[in-house]
Formats: structure tokens, sequence, C-alpha cells
């Protein structure tokens, strides 16, 4: 018997944490931080339902911050087994947790100088020395590779496609004639995103485990690249400035790859492009030594020595002391700065100098989950709080959701297509309420599966 309990990525698109028993071991799938409203945000500061040392191992299906961010707390609260995630994954998560207690460190420091926390003193939620502590224990594996988590039960790791590392994480358990195989989707990935492979098949899935980010939309975005083309120009022609929210791991990447590819081909100018997120800058040297994890075309073009990620008039903003000196530039720039969904980070800054200005462009490129200033942004009111001062949202506010990393309903519907069996059960996780009731609809009606929509801390025996 195995026994699966949702502690995370119910109701909403971040915090996944799924907890495995299985033949004797304590898992937990994924260790991520909620974002997103106070009322969600704030499940990060409560004691986690289990004892953290009682796990045995944390299986991570990628890096993004909503998957492990919650790592360093997890471990400072007494977890001591073994990580396992792909090789890409444990080194972005090298550089991911490390900048996570930065940010939270100096959020904190900024807090408790400004006095706009309501606790005094502002603390952040876990440390720099915290995510040292972590980094020790990842033991990284390849796609495909056999790991066995007790005797009878192994995991393996298949590409999702979604960034670079992601992983279909996929538990099988055997014992005599009889077999189980539980599936974890992580974020499913799309088909012809740049640089990227599209997401595997995998077959004889019992139980599946799988995300609704987009269960309630398509991509909208036909053509992408062609959008990001007239944005840019567009943004040029008006004088002012475009400041991009990017993820620091997949975002940036594609962007600069984007931006390189299409000077080449001469659809836009040669524009002084910042890259403004130590994150990012550290994430850039992990893409460039696992080209191999990419797509046929990305790897045919590195063959042919082209430096895929690096545009003409590159700057590349390590210090403190780069990032300001970016306020000096009010027209023909690109900033491309982290976070995505704009929740911390030197993005905040680069906001607060432009979003007044009406020939500024913020262009946003992915999900904006609720209660984010992404999503206030996005939604164009009239201010959003940034280091506790409303600023007036006048800007040219752009949307191009073609390159999300995360597979629309219609894309997740024909990935399911091929599974040779009928899954026992699927379980809708990672998606607000309505996009999870919507998606697990579409697959009952398409193909007549047994879907839940699990609650925060509901539990489920595997038959």
């Amino acid at each position: 018997m195995a026994k699966l309990t949702f502690l995370g990525a119910t109701g909403t698109v971040t915090g996944s944490r799924f907890h495995l028993q299985i033949d004797g071991k304590n898992i937990l799938i994924d260790c991520g931080l909620f974002q997103g409203p106070k009322r969600v945000r704030i499940k990060n500061w409560e004691p986690f339902p289990v004892s953290p040392s009682s796990f045995d191992f944390v299986l991570l299906t990628h890096a993004h911050i909503d998957h492990s961010g919650y790592l360093p707390k997890f471990v400072r609260e007494g977890f001591s087994g073994k990580i396992i995630c792909t090789h890409a994954t444990a080194e972005l998560c090298k550089v991911m947790l490390k900048d996570s207690a930065h940010i939270q460190e100096e959020d904190a420091k900024w807090a408790n100088k400004k006095g706009f926390s309501k606790h005094s003193p502002a603390l952040p939620l876990y440390t720099a020395q915290d995510a040292e502590n972590t980094i020790k224990l990842f033991k990284p594996l390849h796609y495909g590779d056999f790991f066995q988590l007790s005797e009878h039960t192994r995991v393996k790791f298949h590409d999702s496609g979604h960034i670079l590392g992601a992983a279909l994480i996929d538990i099988k358990t055997k014992k005599g004639e009889g077999s189980r195989k539980i599936l974890f989707s992580g974020d499913l990935g799309r088909p012809e995103i740049p640089i990227l492979n599209e997401p595997n098949q995998v077959y004889n899935v019992d139980y599946l485990v799988l995300e609704s980010t987009y269960g309630l939309r398509t991509h909208k975005s036909v053509d992408p690249v062609g959008e990001l083309v007239e944005v840019i120009n567009r943004s040029m022609k008006r004088g002012g400035s475009l400041v991009i929210p990017a993820f620091s791991v997949g975002r940036t990447q594609t962007l600069l790859y984007l931006l390189r590819l299409l000077e080449e081909e001469g659809r836009i100018d040669s524009y002084p492009i910042y890259v403004d997120s130590p994150m990012a800058i550290e994430a850039l040297k992990i893409f460039d030594d696992h080209i191999r994890d990419f797509d046929l075309l990305t790897r045919m073009q590195k063959m042919q020595g082209k430096d895929i990620f690096k545009p003409q008039n590159l700057h590349i903003c390590r210090s403190k002391e780069d990032s300001i000196a970016i306020n000096r530039q009010r027209k023909g720039v690109i900033i491309i700065s982290a976070s995505g969904m704009v929740t911390g980070g030197r993005i905040l800054h680069h906001l607060a100098q432009r979003l007044p200005d009406s020939k500024n462009t913020v262009l946003l490129m992915g999900y904006q989950a609720e209660g984010t200033r992404g999503r206030t942004i996005q939604e164009r009111k009239k201010t959003v709080k940034i280091h506790g001062v409303h600023v007036p949202i006048n800007a040219q506010i752009e949307m191009i959701d073609g390159f999300s990393g995360h597979a629309d309903y219609n894309e997740m519907l024909a990935w399911l297509m091929p599974f040779n069996k009928v899954p026992k059960q699927v379980f809708m996780v990672h998606g607000e309420a309505e996009a999870s009731e919507a998606m697990a609809e579409k697959i009952r009606k398409t193909y007549g599966w047994n879907v839940t929509v699990p609650q925060f801390g509901q539990s489920f025996e595997l038959t």
C-alpha cells in the first residue's frame, strides 16, 4: 500500500509539496515556496505538517523556486536525507537557493531600514548558511538513470521540456508479479519552445499527478517571436526603455537566444541589452555547460561555433553599482531582470524607476500568479506597491504568453493521448482552483478517466 498526501500546490500554482509513503519510505516530491497572496505565502512560515526529520528523500521535478525554494527551511527543521534530481537541476538549485536566501536577507534588511514591516525585526525565511547546508545533500542523476529508493521501489527521470533539467518523476514499485507506477508531471513543457525538447512520453502509468496552470486557457500567441519583434520595435520607436521581468532560469536564457537570433536575421536593431540578475548570470554558464540537454537545432548552432546566448550589445550587470548605473540609460535600452512575477529582486528597483513614465514599456512573458505584483501590473491597476511605496502604472504594458513553459489544456490533452492504459486516478494540482477543476473536467469528457482535484492536506491510498 502507498499513501499520497497533498501538502501544497492545491488551489494555487505555487508551493509544490507532495508526501508519498511507499515501501516503508517517506518521500517528498518537490519542496517549493508558496508565492502570491499573503494568505498563501504565510504557509511558508507555518511548521511543516510532517516532521522533516522523518523523510528519507526529496525528489525534485525542477529548480524553480515554487518547486525547490522551501528546501533550506526543510533542512534547517531536520531533514538530512538525499535530494534526488537531474544534474542540471542540482547545479541550478545551488545558484537559486543561495540567491533566494540572499534576496530574503536583503529584503528583511530593507524592511527594517525603511520600517514598513509589521514585524520587528523583520527576519528572512532562511539564511545563506541554510542554503549552503542544503546543497550538500544533493545526489544528481542523468535522465533515464534508475535509483533505488527501497528494495522494491525505484525512481527514474524523464525530460519534461519545461526548463533545463526539468523532469517527469517516474516512481515504480514491483513486488512479485505486481507493479505500480506513479508519475509526477512537475511543470509540463510545450512543443516548439526555443531551446527545449518536447516533453517525453511515459507509459504504463497507474497514478498521475498533473499540473493545471493553464487548465482554463490556451496560449493565444500563434507567433510569439513575431510579437516579440513588434513589441521591441514599438517600444524603441516610443523613445523609452523596455523592461522585461523574466525568470532567471529559463526565460532569461531563451530571451538572449532569441534576441541574438533576431539581430542575425535583421528583424531588430542591435540595442543595448542589460541582464541585471546575479542568478541569471550564474545560470548562463550552467546552460552553456548543458547544451547536450537542449533540442537538436540549439545543439547544431553550438557545433557551428555560435555563442548562442550572446546578442551583440550585451551588458552583464554583476554588482549593485552596475545595476544602479542602468538608471542613467533612459531610452533605447532593453532591461531583463528577475523575478518573472515581480515578487522580489532587482526588477523591483527598475520598475519603481520606469513604471511612472508612459514612454516606457513593461513586457510580461509568462503566467502571473494571483496576488503577485506581476498580476497587478498585468491587470493595469493604477498603482503597484514596491518597497512600501505605491508606484503609478503609467508605462505601456505588453503581454506575450506564447513563451510560457507550461502546456495549455490542449497541449496537456495531446500529451495524455498516447497513454497506453487508463490510469487508476489522475490528480490535478499546481493551478488556481478554477483552472484545476476545468482541466479535470476536460480530461473526464475527453478520455473518461477518473480525475480528482485534491484539497490541502488530503490523503489518498494508492492500491
